[in-house]
């Protein structure tokens, strides 16, 4: 039977759902303001700038795209696979590598939990990162470089699942298993995996979005059109659209330079980019927030 709320407590509960409604507005909010801008025509942009209540509305952005529309589906099938097999791959070997950190009887424990986090301070730079990459492993222009560097191995995640599993799974259980037989094989993956579904989550929601978002391996490593992520296609979309409308480009071909959607397409191309985020992110929520609180924890 659930307890009777004072008054009080019906009134603190009241500004807090008032405080967090208000604050889920303000958050949400630029993104509306987007997609209102992005089906905005371009003189009503320029005349009253970005607006929830356009002058008149166009779908030029979006007509614009649908042109592009074979070249945007390959971007985005490429910016699909990256993301889906480099967190797949990345929540194998992450929990991997944290599981004997986690595992006080592991000798070495000491000495490779200091490596993991010696990573979250130096790293070796963008040079000699570029010239391991393309020299020793020939990455350059194939669909790994897009996978391999960066995102594939993170230190912090590494130290999450290392302290949820201390944190949260009782070593009683370990103890057990292995009374019973199990070796550690069998204790990761009949044991600490199934139980740290909410960590995993997390973790894959934030390597996921670090492969959606990422252009910056595309630009080192990739020159190839048809390797082009969508987050490096929609620069490179913007990039020509600044061009054509530049005055060198009218120069060249005149009068066939027309009204291109400048504005409009850059709000266009946010919310392709982050539609996807949009609708995975609740799906996830409930273990996100569950798996950072416990795992963030220090043990």
């Amino acid at each position: 039977m659930e307890r009777l709320l004072s008054k009080d407590e019906k009134r603190f509960k009241k500004a807090s759902i008032l405080f967090v409604g208000l604050f889920a507005v303000i958050v949400f909010s630029p993104f509306v303001l987007i997609a209102i801008c992005s089906i905005s025509s371009t003189e009503s942009l320029i005349s009253k700038g970005y607006s929830f209540f356009p002058k008149s509305l166009s779908l030029d952005a979006y007509l614009y795209m649908w042109a592009q529309g074979k070249v945007i589906l390959r971007a985005y099938g490429v910016s699909l696979f990256v993301t889906i097999v480099g967190t797949a791959t990345s929540l194998v070997i992450t929990p991997m590598l944290a599981y004997p950190l986690s595992r006080k009887d592991f000798r070495l424990r000491g000495l490779f939990t200091f490596l993991v986090f010696f990573t979250l301070l130096f790293n070796g730079g963008v040079v000699p990162s570029y010239i391991m990459w393309t020299r020793v492993f020939s990455l350059k222009n194939t669909i790994w470089a897009l996978i391999l560097p960066t995102y594939l191995m993170n230190g912090f995640n590494v130290l999450l699942v290392k302290n949820y599993f201390e944190r949260s799974i009782p070593r009683d259980l370990i103890e057990a298993a292995q009374i019973d037989g199990a070796n550690e094989w069998t204790i990761f993956s009949k044991i600490m995996v199934p139980l740290s579904v909410p960590v995993l989550a997390t973790i894959g929601l934030f390597t996921g979005l670090a492969y959606w978002n990422d252009w910056i391996n595309g630009l080192y490593y990739i020159s190839d059109p048809s390797l082009y992520g969508i987050q490096q296609l929609l620069i490179r979309i913007l990039n020509n659209i600044a061009f054509l409308r530049s005055g060198a480009a009218a120069s060249v071909v005149g009068n066939m330079v027309i009204s291109l959607p400048g504005e409009s397409i850059r709000m266009a191309l946010a919310v392709i980019g982050i539609l996807p985020i949009l609708i995975v992110f609740p799906l996830l929520q409930k273990y996100f927030i569950k798996g950072i609180v416990i795992g963030a924890i220090k043990g």
